[in-house]
């Protein structure tokens, strides 16, 4: 299962990059959620791709019993994922001012300040 996610994080990565080359800065804005899609990917498939069970131990044991599931990378994804909805909310409402001042959305056309 390992190598089949690490095609599908590499191809998301390799998306996400010529989507944030392109001119349009909506293009580069679902460059950067693709970005954060496959880091979250990535973070979990390095942490191992087994099921588990929870991680609680039972009363008057020292340690769980069998196999259990790391929640250090869920905790991890869980907050990448908060902190990519307020980046890409943060730059859809920047995209819409930017578009109100410059009428374009192609970065070339970005590039005055002094509109």
């Amino acid at each position: 299962m390992e190598p089949i996610m690490a095609l599908g994080i590499g191809l998301l990565y390799a998306a996400a990059i010529f989507m944030m080359l392109r001119r349009s800065i909506v293009k580069l804005v679902i460059g950067l959620l693709l970005l954060s899609n496959a880091a979250n990917l990535l973070i979990f498939t390095t942490a191992g791709m087994t099921r588990g069970a929870p991680p609680l131990i039972p009363e008057g044991m020292s340690q769980p019993l069998g196999a259990v599931a790391d929640p250090l990378p869920q905790a991890v994804v869980l907050t990448a994922i908060v902190i990519a909805f307020g980046v890409l909310a943060f730059a859809v409402v920047l995209i819409r001012r930017a578009y109100e001042i410059v009428k374009a959305d192609d970065l070339d056309k970005m590039k005055d300040t002094d509109t």
